[in-house]
């Protein structure tokens, strides 16, 4: 039987960098990296020490050089950082510089870029097809993300606007029955692409671009019979369309654009049949220039707990649950 060769591997931390950001309050960050890896990891110093199999070592250096560089752009690592960045090494998929050297948009100083493998595999889909289907759990950045990368395509000015849209079926046939205008009615269903916008552009300047419809934001149904040229069009919470809205929305694809189509197929609030998701996926896999790509409980970037909710409804798949975007 074959032994793996133990290897003793230093690593500085650069100047500039304080080495208590990198081992955590109480040392917790140090702890869960050092409980992911057989080496044994020790600080003397600004100078980490790795003995144990060289595969380790090798690994280690790339995710402490990462928090160097993390640190040194004036973030501070918490936990879910580290474990997102201990998943990322040891499944060998990319390295971590892929996925800090891909700045989607820079905001009031702060770089937003895909977080996860699965992350960085759909803003590239994006960006190499003319129509992109994102699909997976809540808190994985779907439409974050895609925001990010129509408001950079806005900013390069390589679409002349951005629509984004969602399918208005929760409000059902009592939408009439409720006061104020169609779009005050609607306003509570297309509420978080509002929050997701204002989040990567100043207030002042969000709101110009929806007076004068550089950005629209609209409900599904008020998109039947347009056509959008030179545009990145966003459909989002698509589980909750049908086959037919699903091939309407598509079909609204003019020259030099963009789509990109977010949901969950788990949350689904139209129980009557196939979903538009499931539709679309069944009759446009094999298509060019159309991806799909699935993220999953790993690339949820909100609290860690949601990350543990997402894994508990996953392990019973037959259960229903209700939709939380």
């Amino acid at each position: 039987m074959s032994m793996t060769k133990e290897s003793t591997t230093s690593l500085k931390c650069p100047q500039g960098v304080d080495m208590a950001l990198v081992t955590g309050p109480s040392d917790e960050l140090l702890r869960i990296v050092q409980e992911s890896f057989v080496s044994r990891v020790t600080v003397r110093g600004n100078e980490l020490t790795f003995i144990g199999p060289e595969e380790d070592a090798q690994s280690l250096v790339l995710l402490f050089s990462d928090m160097f560089k993390h640190i040194a752009d004036g973030s501070i690592p918490d936990s879910a950082y580290v474990k997102r960045l201990v998943t990322l090494v040891k499944s060998e998929e990319m390295a971590p510089d892929a996925l800090r050297s891909d700045v989607l948009l820079t905001h009031r100083g702060k770089a937003i870029r895909p977080k996860t493998a699965g992350q960085k595999r759909f803003v590239d889909a994006i960006r190499n097809n003319t129509v992109t289907f994102g699909l997976g759990p809540a808190g994985t950045g779907k439409t974050f993300l895609t925001c990010a990368m129509a408001v950079a395509a806005l900013q390069r000015k390589e679409v002349s606007r951005i629509v984004l849209t969602r399918p208005i079926v929760e409000a059902g046939e009592s939408l009439g029955f409720l006061p104020g205008t169609m779009m005050e009615k609607v306003d509570p269903y297309i509420r978080p692409l509002y929050d997701a916008l204002f989040e990567m552009l100043d207030a002042s300047r969000a709101t110009r671009m929806l007076e004068d419809g550089t950005i629209e934001i609209t409900p599904l149904a008020f998109m039947r019979g347009r056509t959008f040229n030179d545009s990145f069009v966003i459909l989002d919470e698509a589980q909750n369309t049908t086959p037919d809205q699903m091939k309407m929305f598509l079909t609204r694809l003019g020259f030099a654009s963009k789509m990109v189509v977010t949901g969950d197929e788990s949350q689904s609030d139209n129980p009557k049949g196939p979903t538009g998701l499931i539709s679309a996926r069944e009759h446009l896999m094999s298509i060019d220039d159309i991806a799909f790509v699935e993220l999953a409980g790993a690339d949820v970037v909100r609290n860690s707990l949601v990350a543990r909710i997402v894994a508990a409804y996953e392990a019973k798949p037959g259960e229903r649950n209700g939709n939380h975007g």
